[in-house]
């Protein structure tokens, strides 16, 4: 035996598990790019490594012992990285109430956090998992089993993994997949033994059989290697340039209540009760009062402006968004606790840069935020914001925007009256500077119309030309900030500005802020300035003149309104292309062993993500019927409902009533309970009237499951009804009464599946990608 023998063999013993290890390590430094900060590689650096010395450690052991122990020190490295994150993140609450809210929620968050994503425990327990896993699998099979290209393929699928999740939200990760394939080279190179090496014996000889074998099986595969390298090398070429699929586009984001996404319906109500304490401020930098922003609503159908904005959770830090070029920006803290403000919508001075003390969810085309698990009493958050003051001088010649980008918010929808079109006209005509005919619009509403608090809501089409020119003397001509604020926002999109309305309250300073103080004020957009915020309400001491004074109501022609909606670009995924496996004509391990390693590992996988399915459906269900306000859980319910529907054979159509689907519920139902031959003969024989009456009729005979199933469904649509009608006025016993019917009719549904679509119920996933 040569004296270089122990170092030879030491180097071809580190070179497959420090292979394995950089290229998990690779993994996490490709899905760190979404990521803020590097504390995301750390902690995958941390699994690698850890994993890939359990099963070095313990090559010794029965194969059968490595994976308990080895998840069992997982277990303790992932608990001590969500305490870790969620240490740096400030996220308050306990260490358990933590990993229970990552367990339940660690993929859904990963999809539709805002990028750049914060390494909190939602965001990190997934990496880490799968990076242990990946590090596990790949030891065992590559150093117990000697088959080290098989080893290769759960890092490789890893790295593949990550690239997909990035998508398009990062530049191409060639650096690091080019140093991925470095590194297995280098690992699989060192680790086969060449001629000349030292040994610890005489040289096997090889059969001249096997040398034919060996040869004709190389042969082979390189054969095949060289064909698929030429037929699917032009195609995966070809796929550079395309742009990749973003996967969470699948994932929905959080979604606002009915009341959340229409919060401008809530001044006439907060109007009435001015004395209600919403929240508490304390503003870190004591000076006046300031104006906090609630919601911005873009959308405008001619009856209803609404929200419209996609949320995404988000971290402590939010996306900056570059301020007007030449605004005062000043830096504002302000301390938030929740009183009596329902909802989900957070108050926040625009434009939030920092929050801490809430879980968030943020739109960075408005820049506003909500709290996807609603506002409580007591809620306490801060939120640093970047105030921007534009400069009032560059006004009077700016220009507004024209084009796609801001269709949605020059959008005039079809049915305006021809008195609002007229008076835009009217007020346009004379005033060709954008901020001008900015200016006459709200001259014109603060000059003619009066602000009182009991004017009844409505922001339609008819309640706009019944405000501007309906009779003083009837209730015309008066309203809320409602009222001024949506008029200055349609008169100004028919005179071609781009306006929005927003809704929001005058703090007067550190204290209270009650319902008197909130308020709807519009906005217009700028070129060069940002949005510019108006204020079209009359000042309490004037006395509004009347309309027809000033009014010229001879027609004129109206200049064009309609913009181009903006288009919604389709974006085409590119399936992946599976890469050929090789194989290497090596000694060692029996072939029964192999394939029985790799068969349970493939059966080990196959478990793991039935159950990761069975926990993301469990959680939905949860979230839906038990997470949220009322009317949130109600609705929940019924997506539940209808998701059993489709599941069990019979889907609904979305535009449906609530009463026509349960009407279709109640058809499924009663196919799934099936009455007995003769009692159906009977029915046929006796007609509708006597299975209506006769207490032997069709009710009767389905059984009490069927008869609670029926009224479930009843009870459901009901209170869906009453959450669309009536929002706001579901009780939390009427909520879990919608639960359980929900429940009652899901287990109805399924209990009327094949055997082995029941088993399949729980682990579908449809209803994590259903929208309607």
């Amino acid at each position: 035996m040569g004296r270089g023998a122990p170092v030879v063999r030491l180097l071809r013993a580190l070179a497959v598990p420090t292979a394995l290890v950089g290229m998990v390590v690779l993994a996490g430094v490709t899905l760190d790019r979404v990521y803020a900060g590097s504390l995301l590689t750390l902690l995958v650096a941390g699994a690698a490594l850890g994993s890939v010395l359990v099963s070095v450690a313990a090559r010794r052991l029965p194969s059968w012992l490595v994976a308990p122990v080895s998840v069992l020190v997982m277990a303790g490295w992932t608990g001590w990285c969500l305490h870790l994150a969620a240490d740096r993140a400030g996220l308050p609450g306990g260490f358990a109430e933590v990993a229970r809210e990552a367990a339940a929620n660690g993929i859904p968050r990963l999809l539709t956090a805002m990028i750049p994503v914060e390494p909190v425990p939602d965001t990190v327990l997934v990496p880490v998992v799968g990076a242990w896993l990946a590090g596990l699998a790949g030891a065992e099979v590559a150093l117990r089993a000697g088959r080290v290209l098989l080893g290769y393929l759960p890092p490789v699928l890893l790295h593949v993994g990550a690239v997909y999740v990035v998508g398009p939200n990062a530049e191409p990760a060639i650096g690091p997949t080019v140093a991925l394939v470095v590194v297995a080279g280098l690992g699989l190179a060192a680790s086969t033994r060449r001629e000349g090496d030292p040994v610890d014996g005489p040289a096997p000889t090889v059969p001249s059989g096997v040398r034919a074998r060996l040869a004709v099986t190389s042969a082979a595969g390189t054969a095949v290697v060289v064909a698929a390298a030429t037929l699917l090398g032009p195609a995966v070429a070809a796929l550079v340039e395309v742009r990749p699929v973003d996967p969470r586009r699948y994932v929905e984001p959080p979604q606002v209540q009915t009341l959340d996404e229409n919060p401008l319906i809530r001044i006439s109500g907060w109007a009435l009760n001015p004395d209600q304490q919403l929240f508490q401020v304390k503003t870190a930098d004591a000076g006046g009062g300031t104006r906090i922003r609630l919601a911005v609503l873009s959308d405008y159908d001619g009856v209803t402006w609404r929200v419209g904005a996609t949320y995404r959770n988000a971290g402590r830090i939010l996306p900056t968004v570059p301020p007007a070029p030449y605004a005062t920006v000043e830096t504002l803290r302000q301390e938030i606790t929740i009183g009596e403000l329902s909802g989900q919508l957070l108050p926040a001075v625009p434009t939030p840069r920092e929050v801490s003390g809430a879980r968030v969810a943020y739109d960075p085309g408005t820049g506003t935020l909500i709290r996807p698990d609603g506002l409580s009493p007591g809620l306490r958050y801060t939120v640093t914001s970047a105030r921007e003051r534009p400069d009032a001088n560059l006004l009077a010649t700016a220009n507004t925007p024209a084009g796609d980008e801001v269709a949605r918010v020059l959008q005039v929808p079809e049915g305006a009256p021809d008195q609002l079109r007229r008076l835009a006209t009217q007020l346009a005509q004379d005033n060709g500077a954008p901020y001008a005919r900015a200016m006459a619009i709200e001259q014109w509403l603060a000059e003619h119309y009066r602000l009182v608090a009991d004017a009844p809501s409505g922001h339609a089409y008819p309640n706009l030309a019944f405000f501007l020119f309906g009779p003083r003397n009837g209730g015309g001509q008066r309203g809320t900030s409602e009222q001024f604020a949506a008029s200055f926002a349609v008169l100004g999109r028919l005179a071609g500005l781009p306006t929005r309305v927003v809704v929001g309250f005058a703090a007067p300073g550190d204290g209270p802020v009650r319902a008197g103080d909130a308020y709807a004020w519009p906005e217009v957009l700028f070129e060069g300035v940002g949005w510019v915020p108006f204020d079209p309400l009359p000042r309490p001491e004037d006395e509004p003149r009347p309309v027809e004074e000033d009014f010229r109501p001879q027609p004129e022609k109206p200049p064009p309104s309609e913009q181009p909606e903006p288009t919604v670009e389709p974006s085409t995924a590119p399936s992946p292309q599976a890469a050929p496996e090789e194989g290497e004509g090596q000694a060692g391990v029996s072939t029964p062993v192999l394939v029985a390693a790799v068969a349970g590992g493939v059966a080990l996988l196959v478990v793991v993500a039935l159950a990761v399915l069975a926990g993301m459906r469990r959680a939905l269900t949860r979230n839906r019927l038990h997470r949220g306000p009322a009317d949130l859980r109600v609705a929940g319910a019924w997506r539940e409902l209808t998701d059993a529907l489709r599941l069990a054979g019979r889907p609904v159509p979305a535009d449906l009533s609530a009463t026509e689907v349960a009407e279709a519920a109640r058809r499924a139902l009663s196919d799934a309970a099936p009455l007995p031959a003769a009692a159906g003969r009977a029915d046929h024989q006796l007609g509708v009237g006597r299975a209506r009456t006769h207490p032997e009729g069709a009710a009767g005979r389905v059984g009490s499951q069927s008869e609670a199933a029926h009224r479930a469904v009843e009870e459901l649509a009901r209170l869906v009804n009453q959450v669309g009608f009536a929002p706001g006025q579901v009780t939390e016993a009427q909520a879990e009464a919608a639960a359980e019917a929900a429940r009652v009719c899901t287990r109805a549904l399924r209990a009327d599946r094949p055997r082995w679509r029941r088993l399949l119920w729980s682990v579908h996933p449809g209803p994590l990608r259903w929208r309607d």
